[in-house]
C-alpha cells in the first residue's frame, strides 16, 4: 500500500492520563487510541504491530505441538455455577442478560469453556495428550485500568489447556511450553525472567510466570544476581535473621505519641530506625460460628504477604479488620495498637521471623496517642506462638537458595 493510502494520525503532546513512557509513545504514534477507560482502539499501523505479534506466539505454540481454536468470548453462567466460581469470580467478571432473561459473563478466561470441551469430545486416553490454545478477546472490570494497553480492561489474550492421562505426561508438557515462552520472549527481543509464581485459587504444585524487566509495571520480583534465583514477590522466602535475639537493655515504658501513627513518625519521633518498631496489622478471618481477631506483627520497614499470610493455618480467606473491630477488641482506635496487654483468648498473634528475633522495641501501646518502647519478648509480653514468614522480601535479604 502506497504511504499516501495508508492512514495515520498522530499526537504531538500525549493526553494526560498516560503515566508510562510506552502508552505515551503509543498515543502519539497512532498505534491506539482510547474510547474509554481501560478500553483502547488498535489503529490499522498499531493492529499490525499486534498482528506480528501475535503472529510470533502462533508460530511458536504450533512449533510446540499445539492446536489453536477459538472459544466464544460470552459464556453461559451455567457453567461458572458448576464450578463455583460465579459468585466468587468478584466484580471483575461482566455479567449480562440475554432476551430471555438468562445469565451469561464476557470471559475473563476460558477454564470452565475448554473443560466442557474436554469432558464432551476427549472419548479415550489414547487421545491424551492435548494442548489446546487460542488468542482471543477477554474483558476484566479492573478497578483501575491503568499504563495504558499493559492493564486495559479488554485485552488479547492466548491462553492454552493441557489435558493428561498421567501426572509425568503434564511434566512434560509443562516443560516445552516453558521452552516455548522463552523462546517467544526471546524473538521478541525481551529482557525477561521465568519466576515462580503462585498458583492461585485453581492452581496446582508449582507454576511460571514470565516477566519482562523494567522500571515501571505491576509486578515486584525478587532475583539474586549471584544465582538463578528468581520469585514473584508474593511467593519468595525472607530468611529468618540469621542472629539470635539481643539481650534486654532497656525497661518497657510509655512514650506520648499524640499525632504519630505510622511506623516512620514515630521512628523519627523517637530518633530511632524504623527497624526498631513493630507495627501490628489486625486481620480477621473466617470460623464456622463467625470471625477470629489476630493481630500480624511485622517490623516497621517490613510489609505484609497477604499470600503468605493466606497460606497459614486458619488463615484461609482472612481479610483486614474494620476500624470498629479493632475498637471492639482492643479498646483503641487503628494507629495506637500493639500486642501487649491483649487478650489471647480475644486475640491471636502471629510474629514474623524478624520481629521474633527483636529486644527494645517499639509498638503500639493499646492506648490513644500512646506507644511502648524498650519492649521485650519473655518480659513484657508472651513469647509468640506461631512465627512464620508473612513479609515481603526486600532488596538486601539473602537469597533463599543460598548462593547470595
Amino acid at each position: 500500500m502506497r504511504t499516501s493510502q495508508f492512514y495515520l494520525s498522530t499526537l504531538k503532546e500525549a493526553p494526560n492520563e498516560a503515566e508510562l513512557p510506552s502508552h505515551k509513545l503509543m498515543l502519539r504514534a497512532g498505534l491506539i487510541k482510547r474510547l474509554g477507560s481501560g478500553l483502547y482502539t488498535w489503529m490499522p499501523l498499531g493492529l499490525r504491530i499486534l498482528r506480528k505479534v501475535e503472529a510470533v506466539v502462533r508460530e511458536e505454540m504450533n512449533k510446540a505441538g499445539a492446536l489453536e481454536l477459538l472459544m466464544p468470548a460470552v459464556q453461559p453462567a451455567e457453567l461458572w455455577k458448576e464450578t463455583g466460581r460465579w459468585e466468587v469470580f468478584g466484580p471483575q467478571m461482566l455479567k449480562i442478560k440475554d432476551r430471555h432473561d438468562r445469565d451469561f459473563c464476557f470471559g475473563p478466561t476460558h477454564e470452565e469453556v475448554i473443560t466442557d470441551i474436554a469432558r464432551s469430545e476427549i472419548k479415550s486416553y489414547r487421545q491424551l495428550p492435548i494442548n489446546l490454545y487460542q488468542v482471543q478477546t477477554k474483558f476484566r472490570d479492573e478497578i483501575r485500568p491503568r499504563f495504558g494497553v499493559m492493564r486495559a480492561r479488554e485485552f488479547v489474550m492466548k491462553d492454552a489447556y493441557s489435558f493428561h492421562s498421567s501426572f509425568e505426561s503434564l511434566q512434560q508438557t509443562y516443560e516445552v511450553m516453558y521452552r516455548t515462552y522463552s523462546s517467544i520472549f526471546k524473538r521478541l527481543g525481551l529482557t525477561f525472567r521465568a519466576v515462580a509464581a503462585d498458583t492461585g485459587a485453581i492452581g496446582g504444585s508449582g507454576s511460571h510466570e514470565f516477566h519482562v524487566l523494567a522500571d515501571s509495571g505491576e509486578d515486584a520480583l525478587a532475583f539474586c544476581p549471584d544465582s538463578d534465583f528468581a520469585a514473584n514477590v508474593e511467593l519468595a522466602e525472607a530468611l529468618p535473621p540469621a542472629h539470635a535475639r539481643a539481650a534486654a537493655t532497656e525497661n518497657m515504658r510509655e512514650v506520648d505519641t499524640p499525632k504519630q501513627t505510622a511506623c516512620a513518625d514515630v521512628a523519627a519521633l523517637l530518633g530511632i530506625g524504623v527497624e526498631r518498631t513493630v507495627k501490628a496489622i489486625a486481620l480477621m478471618a473466617p470460623r464456622e460460628n463467625g470471625w477470629q481477631f489476630y493481630l500480624a506483627l511485622l517490623r516497621g520497614d517490613h510489609s505484609l504477604n497477604e499470600v503468605k499470610a493466606g497460606k497459614l493455618e486458619g488463615l484461609d480467606g482472612f481479610r483486614f479488620a474494620t476500624d470498629e473491630e479493632i475498637r471492639s477488641h482492643l479498646n483503641c482506635p487503628p494507629g495506637f495498637i500493639g500486642p501487649v496487654g491483649v487478650d489471647a483468648a480475644q486475640v491471636q498473634v502471629i510474629s514474623d521471623r524478624a520481629v521474633a528475633v527483636m529486644s527494645d522495641f517499639v509498638c503500639g501501646a493499646n492506648k490513644p496517642k500512646f506507644h511502648l518502647a524498650g519492649v521485650n519478648f519473655g518480659r513484657d509480653l508472651p513469647e509468640p506462638l506461631l512465627v512464620a514468614d508473612i513479609r515481603n522480601a526486600v532488596a538486601g535479604d539473602p537469597c533463599p537458595d543460598g548462593k547470595g
